[in-house]
C-alpha cells in the first residue's frame, strides 16, 4: 500500500512539474521570435531603462549569476514558472512593488530573444577584468590639515550623517544602531556634549538660526521601498543643551537621504527638495512650504534613485531652479529650470553607465569663467557587481556656455562616495577633498580619503593621512569648525558589515577601533 501511495505521489509531481514546464514554456512560446540579434535585442530591451552597457564592461561570472537574472525580472522572466517572492522582499515591500508594476507578470520576448540576448553578454564578456588605468601613487602627508580624533566613539560606528556647524558651535554625526538612533553633539574640541535619541536614523541635518531640520530616512538605513522618512523641525534654545522637541512637518518620505533647501516660489518662504531614492521605487520630490509648518507635496519625477540634488539660481532670471544626481540604473544629472509659476521644466545634462553607481555631486566655478562647472562622484559598489572598476572616481564637467558640460578631469578613486570642492589652501582655486567606502583594500587602502591639491588649469596632485585606513569612510563634510577663516573636514565611518573581499584585516579591526568621526582641522590660518 505504501508503495502505491508514492508511486502515485511520484507520478503526481512528475505530472505537475511537466505541467508547469509546459506553463512556462507556453508563456514564451506564445510571444513571435524576431530576426534581431543579441545586441539589436539588447539595445532595445536593457537601454529602456538605462543607458546601454557593453558586455567586456563586467566579467562573465557576474553576467551570469547578478545581472543577466536581474535583467529577466525586469522583462519578466523568473527562475520557475511564476515571480518568485524572494525578488520583493518583506510582505509590505510586496505590496509596494506589486502597485509600481516593476516585475511583469508574462515574459516580454520570445525565449529564443531571452537565449539571444544572454548568449551575447556572455559570449563577448571575459573570464576577468584587466584595470585599464595605471593608478599613479598617493602622497602621504596633509599640508596643512591635523588629524584630530574625539575621545568618545560609539563602536562598531554606524555613522549615517556628519555635519560641521558655523559660528564654533562644534560638529554633529548621526549614528544609526538598530538598537536606537541617535545625534551625538561635539564641541569644536571634539568634546562630547550630548545625545539626542530618534527612532529613526538621521540622515539630514541643516541648521538655520536657532531650529534644526532633521531627515531620517526610517529605522532601516538600508535599501527598501517603505515610507519611513520624515522631517523634524526641531528648535534649540541654548547651546551646551539638547534641543527641544521637535514637529515634524513632513511625513511618508520613501527611504529620503539627501535634502536641499531653498525658496523656490518667491515668497520669502523655504521650500524643501527632497530625494526620495527608495530602491526599486522612489520619486524626486518638492515641498512647498505653506507657512505655519505646512507644506504641499509635488513630485518632480518618479524614478528610484535620487541621490544629490543643489537649489541654485542657474540661468540668473530670479526663479531658484533644481540640479539633481539620479542613480539606481537609470543615472544623470537633470536639470529642472523654474518656470516660475510652481512648475519646472526638465533637462537631462548628463548620462552615466548604471555600472558607475553615482554617488553625488556639486556646482563649482573651477575655471572662474562665472559659470557653473560640475564635480560628479561615482563609486557605489554595494549591488550585484562589487568589482574593482576603473571608471570609478572624481569627475569634473567644464561648462561650455552653452549649458554643455564637457568632461575636463578625472581622478580614479575606487568606490568613491564624496567629493567636495573648496579653496582649502587659500591660494585662489578649487582642490577637492574626496573619500571612498570601497577603496582597494589591498593595494591601495590609503585612497581612503585623498586630497587633491590644484596646482592650477585642472592639474591636482593627490595627498592622504597616515590615519586614512583607520575608519571606512562613507560620509564627509566642509566647514570652518573653529571660526579662523579655513575650511576645515569631518569624516564618518560606517562598519554595519565587513568589507567583501578585503584579506587586510583592515574591516574586523574597524569594527573595534574605529572612531565614529574625525576631524582634519585645517591649520593654514593660525
Amino acid at each position: 500500500m505504501k508503495l502505491l501511495v508514492l508511486l502515485c505521489l511520484a507520478i503526481g509531481l512528475v505530472f505537475s512539474c511537466n505541467q508547469k514546464d509546459k506553463a512556462k514554456k507556453a508563456k514564451f512560446d506564445n510571444l513571435p521570435v524576431t530576426n534581431l540579434t543579441g545586441k539589436e535585442l539588447a539595445q532595445i530591451h536593457c537601454a529602456s531603462c538605462h543607458a546601454f552597457v557593453e558586455p567586456e564592461l563586467l566579467p562573465r561570472a557576474s553576467w551570469k549569476d547578478d545581472v543577466l537574472p536581474a535583467m529577466g525580472n525586469r522583462l519578466g522572466i523568473f527562475n520557475g514558472d511564476r515571480q518568485p517572492d524572494s525578488i520583493f522582499g518583506s510582505p509590505r515591500g510586496r505590496a509596494i512593488i506589486n502597485q509600481a508594476k516593476i516585475f511583469p507578470e508574462k515574459p516580454l520576448l520570445a525565449r529564443a530573444d531571452w537565449l539571444k540576448l544572454t548568449q551575447y553578454y556572455i559570449e563577448n564578456s571575459s573570464d576577468s577584468l584587466i584595470p585599464a588605468i595605471k593608478y599613479k601613487p598617493i602622497n602621504m602627508g596633509l599640508e596643512h590639515f591635523k588629524y584630530k580624533e574625539p575621545q568618545y566613539a560609539s563602536r562598531p560606528p554606524f555613522t549615517s550623517m556628519v555635519k560641521i556647524r558655523s559660528g564654533n558651535k562644534g560638529l554633529v554625526f548621526g549614528d544609526s544602531k538598530p538598537r536606537g538612533s541617535r545625534l551625538t553633539f561635539l564641541t569644536p574640541d571634539l568634546k562630547k556634549e550630548f545625545d539626542v535619541s530618534f527612532q529613526n536614523t538621521p540622515v539630514d541635518f541643516y541648521e538655520k538660526r536657532d531650529t534644526i531640520y532633521l531627515t531620517t530616512i526610517g529605522r532601516n538605513i538600508f535599501p527598501n521601498d517603505f515610507m519611513d522618512g520624515g522631517i523634524q523641525k526641531v528648535p534649540f534654545h541654548h547651546e551646551g543643551s539638547p534641543p527641544s522637541p521637535g514637529t515634524t512637518i513632513v511625513s511618508g518620505l520613501q527611504r529620503p537621504v539627501d535634502m536641499a533647501y531653498g525658496d523656490l516660489t518667491g515668497n520669502g518662504l523655504e521650500d524643501i527638495v527632497a530625494c526620495e531614492f527608495g530602491n526599486l521605487t522612489g520619486k524626486l520630490t518638492w515641498f512647498k512650504n505653506l507657512g505655519n509648518n505646512t507644506y504641499q507635496r509635488n513630485i518632480l519625477k518618479k524614478s528610484p534613485g535620487a541621490i544629490s540634488a543643489i537649489i541654485k539660481d542657474y540661468n540668473k532670471d530670479g526663479h531658484n531652479d533644481i540640479f539633481v544626481l539620479m542613480a539606481q540604473g537609470d543615472e544623470g544629472v537633470f536639470y529642472y529650470e523654474n518656470l516660475g509659476d510652481g512648475t519646472f521644466s526638465e533637462k537631462r545634462i548628463l548620462v552615466f553607465s548604471p555600472l558607475n553607481g553615482s554617488q553625488y555631486i556639486e556646482l563649482a566655478d573651477f575655471n572662474q569663467d562665472g559659470l557653473d562647472d560640475i564635480v560628479y562622484v561615482c563609486g557605489d559598489n554595494a549591488d550585484k557587481t562589487p568589482i574593482l572598476k576603473d571608471y570609478h572616481g572624481v569627475y569634473v564637467y567644464i561648462n561650455d556656455g552653452s549649458f554643455a558640460f564637457k568632461e575636463k578631469y578625472f581622478y580614479p578613486l575606487n568606490g568613491a562616495y564624496k567629493a567636495m570642492a573648496r579653496d582649502y589652501d587659500l591660494d585662489g582655486d578649487l582642490d577637492i577633498a574626496a573619500i571612498s567606502f570601497f577603496p582597494d583594500y589591498l593595494d591601495r587602502p590609503e585612497e581612503s580619503f585623498v586630497y587633491l591639491k590644484n596646482h592650477g588649469n585642472l592639474k591636482f596632485e593627490a595627498y592622504t593621512f597616515p590615519q586614512s585606513p583607520q575608519g571606512r569612510w562613507a560620509v564627509m563634510d566642509a566647514g570652518d569648525i573653529d571660526a579662523d577663516g579655513d575650511i576645515d573636514l569631518a569624516l564618518g565611518s560606517f562598519v554595519y558589515f565587513l568589507a567583501k573581499g578585503d584579506t587586510t584585516g583592515l574591516s574586523k579591526r574597524w569594527l573595534t577601533e574605529s572612531p565614529s568621526v574625525i576631524l582634519l582641522e585645517n591649520t593654514i590660518k593660525p
